[in-house]
């Protein structure tokens, strides 16, 4: 049971409660008899499973849990976001009264010593939800501090700080088993990554968000990262695979009503339906590889953008001209027919 996640073992808990009341409903359309005898044995198992997890663990085995552990998470965070605040506006309060000697060390010892005892915590602790306050507060403070040092030392403001914050969120991430840390390590990632691109083209660090392509080949890094095993982290594939749909579409999205923002230097409105096109074909490629492959955050991310890109094509094609009326009836009999053709492409799977 050691060598599983938290996660993994909810998982097991979630498998056994859906066995019990599949197992009910064959007995009740009298599919397979079973012996009281037999159900004993099953049930003796299963409670011998569910009671190891959550000693080891603290799993829900529960409905009711799951709503009041849905509940902790929220508060934990509500948590984590208060005290970063708290320190931070204490630093700005008695910054003054110390002097760069005395600074410098708060600033080196305050995300080391936050960082220490969110790694005892992830040891002694079952439940993990002090275990990710102590280490948002750890990161928090991390990207104030070395933001500070940099104005005590009149350091020039580089890219380069962006990788070092996503290191240290994404170490953070895979030991204390943080999917928000993961999320947060990608986001300073991209931006990175993003830098770099925008200087290679010849642009200043600041501006990589002037072109949307910049993130582009980071979305297909993430992606194809999304398909290595994670054995001892659970649901960090699906976070991947998540923000590399976010950062590939939205660009898209963007680039796809303003030609402009792009690399390319030809003509915008070629630039434009280009985009389209790739927005469409790459959505609907999405809704079938999800499919194929059971990953349900891909097919939900592929039918938003499709009909995202499928509703401004309708606004630039009829909304000046045609009356507002007509204009929604169209959009509601187009996803009346998305819906059909989901349907039975969803039959046929």
């Amino acid at each position: 049971m050691k060598n599983i996640s938290k996660d993994q073992a909810q998982h097991r808990a979630n498998q056994i409660e859906a066995f019990e009341k599949e197992l009910k409903y064959i007995e009740d359309d009298n599919i397979v008899t079973i012996s009281q005898e037999q159900k004993n044995s099953i049930k003796t198992y299963h409670k011998t499973i569910l009671k190891n997890l959550t000693a080891s663990f603290d799993i829900d085995s529960t409905n009711k849990k799951k709503q009041l552990s849905l509940g902790m998470k929220i508060t934990s965070f509500l948590a984590a976001l208060g005290l970063a605040f708290s320190i931070y506006l204490m630093f700005l309060n008695f910054w003054g009264d110390f002097n760069t000697n005395t600074q410098v060390v708060i600033l080196i010892l305050t995300p080391l010593a936050l960082l220490a005892i969110t790694m005892k915590l992830s040891q002694i602790e079952t439940t993990s939800y002090y275990a990710k306050i102590a280490g948002l507060l750890s990161f928090t403070t991390f990207v104030i501090n070395l933001s500070m040092l940099g104005q005590i030392f009149n350091i020039a403001p580089s890219p380069n700080a962006f990788l070092i914050w996503s290191i240290f969120a994404l170490l953070l991430a895979y030991a204390i088993n943080a999917r928000l840390l993961l999320g947060i390590s990608i986001i300073f990632f991209s931006f990175f990554m993003s830098a770099k691109f925008a200087t290679w083209g010849g642009g200043y660090w600041i501006g990589f968000g002037e072109h949307p392509e910049n993130f582009l080949p980071i979305a297909i890094i993430l992606f194809l990262t999304s398909f290595i095993a994670h054995k001892r982290v659970w649901g960090f594939e699906a976070i991947y695979r998540v923000f590399a749909i976010l950062l590939f579409f939205i660009p898209v999205l963007i680039l796809s009503n303003f030609g402009g923002a792009s690399y390319f230097d030809v003509d915008e409105d070629f630039i434009e339906v280009f985009y389209q096109v790739i927005g469409f074909v790459f959505s609907a490629l999405a809704i079938y590889i999800g499919t194929k492959k059971g990953l349900r955050e891909v097919v939900t991310s592929g039918n938003i953008f499709f009909t995202i890109f499928l509703y401004t094509k309708f606004y630039d094609w009829f909304w000046e001209w045609m009356p507002k009326y007509l204009f929604f009836l169209i959009i509601g009999l187009s996803a009346i027919l998305i819906l059909i053709l989901l349907k039975r492409y969803r039959d046929k799977a």
